[in-house]
């Protein structure tokens, strides 16, 4: 069971980052009403000023920090529960 749990770790948290992206991009759609400036977006990059660019870059560094730890905490005590079974 611990070995299932090593490999369900990352995928979680795989997915829990790919859903915080989600989150992050309609949160910044939602108060600045412009498409956020990703990398794979030219025409938001390019209308993008510096201050937007690097205010978007730290929301999404948060986020994923967040997700990290909470992830990685949440798949920490799942092996503990199952260790002691």
């Amino acid at each position: 069971m611990q070995a299932i749990m090593k490999i369900a770790g990352p995928l979680i948290s795989i997915a829990a980052g790919f859903v915080g992206g989600k989150i992050v991009d309609k949160l910044w759609l939602g108060f600045t009403g412009q498409e956020p400036p990703k990398h794979g977006n030219k025409e938001a990059l390019a209308e993008a000023s510096l201050r937007q660019a690097l205010s978007f870059a730290l929301l999404s560094a948060i986020t994923a920090a967040v997700i990290q730890v909470l992830t990685d905490r949440g798949t920490q005590k799942a092996l503990a529960r199952f260790a002691k079974d």
